[in-house]
């Protein structure tokens, strides 16, 4: 599977994607992908961001990760995307960065990427399947391959089980809830197997 180019593009205001995309490379280099994080470009104005130090902190903090660019995509066998929920749907500027694919997906340079997604909100039940699900329609539209951890290992529960992607709940001071290291690696891994095969069933 070294030849398996896995792109990992993410969105994070206070870092909780971050470390999801985090969980997600060790998972990809963990089945032999090669493997890139890349965020996607901020949107919001440095008055706001220095106004929330945890905010400003992380921005700091990852200044050096690559910002993703349709290119990015280009080259890319497999894509995990990160997004934090706002209500009920991804974050603006994850969604401005796949608004911004129309070239590559008319050329059909989107056709059987085999992607999946990951997600973060304050509570259980803050939209997050719907974020992931909505995520998955502009993946539908690519011609893309979504790659949906499903149930397919126990490990997933340890995370709250969400078929659809791994979804994680923070409290009110940032800290990821749970255990769910292990669901992601698993949906990482789980997509550079499928990505695999269907290279290799593309090259055959």
């Amino acid at each position: 599977m070294a030849n398996v180019n896995l792109a990992i593009v993410y969105y994070s205001s206070t870092g909780t994607n971050y470390q999801l995309a985090q969980w997600a490379a060790e998972g990809g280099k963990e089945a032999g992908a090669e493997v890139t994080i890349y965020k996607v470009p901020e949107l919001a104005p440095q008055s706001v961001i220095d106004a929330n130090p945890a905010w400003k902190a992380h921005v700091e903090a990852t200044r050096d990760i690559p910002v993703v660019t349709t290119d990015d995509i280009v080259r890319s066998d497999a894509i995990i995307f990160s997004t934090p929920t706002r209500f009920g749907n991804v974050a603006s500027q994850m969604k401005q960065f796949l608004d911004t694919s129309g070239g590559i997906w008319f050329h059909g340079k989107t056709v059987n990427k085999v992607v999946s997604a990951m997600t973060s909100a304050q509570n259980a039940h803050g939209g997050q399947e719907a974020t992931i699900l909505s995520l998955y329609t502009s993946m539908y539209h690519w011609g893309a391959i979504v790659a949906a951890p499903g149930y397919t290992d126990p490990v997933l529960y340890a995370a709250g089980g969400n078929p659809y992607g791994t979804s994680v709940s923070v409290d009110q001071d940032g800290k990821i809830q749970g255990d769910p290291r292990g669901a992601v690696v698993h949906q990482a891994k789980r997509v550079v197997m499928i990505a695999d095969w269907v290279k290799r069933g593309m090259n055959a």
